[in-house]
């Protein structure tokens, strides 16, 4: 993960940080981002590294397709983002087709929420009613496949 070349996967960053920025954008996430770049490690979050001007959505599409490791901060209102969801979708298609590292954190919500789309993250379906299904599908596959990965579940600042 550190930035001296260890890792053979070609990329531009070394970590990936998707996060919803209402929930842990002044806390967790920048307390991370902190550390990250304290330790050496290069890492991407959306207020750093965009090209001014720059079209957001491509240019986080590239910076997912450029970092070696992707942290999937999980929070409340995560799924209530489409930029989120359409990221971590991206994540996850990078995750099967280059076989980039997934490092997910569920930030005060239950793993199996998130990967049976309950409580937040099955009520906030009901609001992509205009959204076309083929993306909402793309969507809950995404948080499924997630949702089973081995993680970190963050619970009132505990590790559990």
């Amino acid at each position: 993960m550190a930035s001296s070349g260890t890792s053979s996967f070609p990329g531009r960053w070394d970590e990936f940080l998707s996060f919803r920025g209402e929930d842990t954008r002044l806390n967790f996430t920048d307390h991370l981002y902190s550390a990250l770049m304290r330790t050496g490690i290069d890492t991407f979050r959306d207020d750093e590294g965009l090209e001014r001007g720059g079209e957001i959505q491509p240019s986080l599409l590239k910076a997912i397709e450029e970092s070696k490791v992707c942290i999937i901060i999980f929070s409340k209102n995560y799924a209530q983002s489409k930029w989120c969801l359409d990221e971590l979708d991206k994540i996850m298609q990078s995750r099967r087709e280059k076989r980039q590292i997934i490092a997910p954190v569920f930030y005060h919500v239950d793993p199996s929420d998130v990967r049976k789309q309950m409580g937040s993250f099955g009520e906030t379906f009901a609001r992509y009613q205009e959204v076309t299904e083929e993306r909402v599908l793309r969507w809950r596959a995404a948080l499924t496949e997630a949702g089973g990965l081995s993680g970190w579940h963050m619970l009132y600042g505990y590790v559990i």
